[in-house]
């Protein structure tokens, strides 16, 4: 037996507008789940990527090699594709002097490849959180339209029907304020989700910038950053 107070009734009772607003919560709040898991999933992805590029990519003994241990696809794999477009910047300066780019030194052409190459994979990052920040911004007001509009509803065929009493008010009433609480429900996760996600991809992009620098050392002076500090303090204990 339904409850005249339920969920089934509020969609029977409503009209099309009050439809139409629990539909676009339902199909945010699905978008938004869908997002937080598959970026989610992706962020974890990412951590162990870091992990590899912090640990097994510097113990291999090539350049190749440690390409090879980050996974052969660059689109899945930010620090893959940083070592390639490094890979790729020093050759190419070393091989095309007479080009526009000889005239800088293969420092500031690192550089410039390598801050590109990090603004192309933030751009990845990022995607599909503006749909996290949309929604967590905005499922509230749908949801108060629908209270509004079913409040409006409400009054208006209970001065049709003329009776006024508590248990005719309630029902309609509270069946509105429900919407609200749809709004919040879809809201909530968004944000939350959002904020997470975002923190993770700072933490992520601060792991490629390191990378990057790391990267920068090693097709300058042949050695990683830690390393040529190490050899430095070796010397000075020595020296």
């Amino acid at each position: 037996m339904n409850s005249p107070y339920g969920l089934a009734n509020l969609w029977q009772q409503g009209d099309i507008v009050t439809r139409i607003v629990a539909l676009v919560l339902l199909t945010m709040s699905i978008l938004s789940w869908f997002v937080i898991a598959l970026k989610g999933l992706q962020l974890i992805r990412l951590r162990k990527q870091a992990a590899v590029a912090d640990e097994e990519f510097w113990h291999s003994k090539s350049l190749e090699e440690g390409v090879r241990l980050l996974g052969p696809n660059r689109k899945e794999n930010p620090f893959c594709a940083l070592a390639e477009d490094g890979a790729n910047a020093a050759a190419h300066h070393a091989h095309s002097k007479e080009d526009l780019h000889g005239a800088l030194n293969v420092s500031d052409w690192l550089t410039s490849c390598l801050r590109r190459s990090i603004e192309n994979i933030t751009g990845r990052l990022q995607s599909g959180l503006p749909v996290l920040a949309s929604i967590g911004s905005t499922a509230p007001f749908v949801g108060l339209f629908g209270t509004v509009w079913g409040i409006y509803h409400a009054l208006v065929s209970i001065g049709v029907s003329g009776q006024a009493s508590i248990d005719k008010v309630a029902g309609p009433v509270g069946e509105a304020l429900i919407m609200t609480a749809f709004g919040l429900v879809v809201a909530i996760p968004a944000v939350l989700g959002y904020n997470t996600l975002v923190r993770g991809n700072k933490a992520v992009l601060a792991q490629l910038h390191n990378f990057a620098h790391d990267l920068h050392a090693y097709f300058i002076t042949g050695g990683r950053v830690g390393q040529q500090a190490n050899v430095s303090n070796l010397r000075a204990a020595g020296g």
